[in-house]
């Protein structure tokens, strides 16, 4: 079969696309096939969730965060002040960061939904969660955590954190995803970084100087009401994904 059909189905009906994915799966190795039905399994599940939800504000950060850090008490203000508007908030369903938003949300009443994760050091999911979902791999949960959303906020966080700026900042750069808003919440926390990759990235043509205006970096919690309530609030089964095909 040639890559290019495979790679490329747009304008094949549902019954061709069928077609040709039954064609491809058939010279799929074994081993590779069960892998490709655990993911498309955790994907499914995740997907089916998404449609019973309107979309909200994903926020991330630290796990390591604990109450009475005055980062946790602002995601817990924040998560208090989206509700209050009408915007559910979806974070990763741990502790720290997450929990703090998800409390704030819970406690006024709001929809707080948490999309933890499977790990061999079991994260438990914090108790002021509405809806929840466990997702056996990173990927699907981090898709997830992206389609549920139409504002996303980083709060300072470690590795996985920076992953999961990193790939949307890249999804949005190269057009993948629809351009929402990011904020980076604590200049001085995210200067430095910002500082870096100005001085370095732009400075050496790595990326261009619009790629810039797609994060800002904030101290104030109302800009991310601001922002959700400008976009407004989406029906259920409704989302800004749907039509979006690259």
């Amino acid at each position: 079969m040639n890559e290019e059909e495979i790679l490329s189905p747009d304008g094949l009906d549902d019954k061709e696309l069928t077609k040709r994915l039954h064609k491809l799966f058939k010279e799929v190795h074994p081993d590779d096939q069960e892998r490709a039905l655990a993911y498309a399994y955790d994907l499914g599940r995740g997907l089916v969730l998404l449609r019973t939800l309107p979309q909200g504000v994903t926020a991330f950060g630290s796990a390591r965060v604990r109450e009475g850090d005055k980062y946790y008490d602002k995601a817990r203000e924040l998560g208090g002040l989206l509700a209050q508007n009408g915007h559910p908030v979806i974070t990763g369903g741990g502790p720290g960061i997450m929990e703090a938003v998800n409390r704030g949300a819970y406690e006024f009443g709001g929809r707080s939904i948490g999309l933890n994760i499977t790990l061999e050091h079991e994260q438990f999911a914090n108790p002021y969660l509405s809806d929840e979902m466990e997702f056996h791999y990173f990927f699907a949960r981090k898709v997830m955590l992206s389609m549920a959303s139409k504002v996303y906020v980083y709060f300072p966080g470690g590795f996985g954190t920076l992953d999961e700026l990193s790939e949307i900042l890249c999804l949005m750069q190269e057009g993948k995803m629809p351009r929402m808003p990011v904020f980076l919440f604590g200049k001085s926390y995210w200067k430095p970084l910002d500082k870096f990759f100005r001085s370095r990235l732009l400075a050496n043509k790595m990326i261009k100087a619009p790629d810039l205006n797609i994060y800002k970096i904030t101290d104030d919690i109302e800009d991310v009401v601001k922002a959700a309530n400008k976009i407004g609030h989406q029906r259920i089964q409704e989302n800004l994904y749907d039509h979006y095909k690259k």
